[in-house]
């Protein structure tokens, strides 16, 4: 059975940065596509970014590009988002999640999340 569980949240200033990190397990992931979403209170939740386990191709919401970026350590079955610049709205709980396949609407396997709270 996947699981993902999710590290790394916290509280920053405006302007910093942050890497939240996912441990995966219960399965071969080579296959897989593993993304992170985040829900902001009141919002819906949000694609943010995704890679592909194997070859490592990446994809990026447009408004996170160029601050964030996905990354993964296939040894330690981690993946990993280092956000940078980081701005009030970018406040929400993180969400790790796994598919076969790119899928930016509803991935099949999640973790618990990650509070980020940026204040200004």
């Amino acid at each position: 059975q996947v699981q993902l569980v999710e590290s790394g949240g916290g509280l920053v200033q405006a302007g910093g940065s942050l890497r939240l990190s996912c441990a995966a397990s219960g399965s071969t992931f080579s296959n897989y596509v593993m993304h992170w979403f985040r829900q902001a209170p009141g919002k819906e939740r949000e694609f943010v970014a995704a890679i592909t386990w194997s070859a490592g191709v990446t994809y990026y919401a447009r408004s996170m590009k160029g601050r964030f970026t996905i990354s993964r350590d296939n040894a330690k079955n981690m993946v990993y988002l280092q956000m940078n610049s980081l701005i009030p709205d970018d406040t929400a709980v993180y969400y790790c999640a796994a598919d076969r396949r790119y899928n930016v609407l509803a991935p099949g396997y999640w973790g618990q999340g990650t509070q980020v709270t940026v204040s200004s």
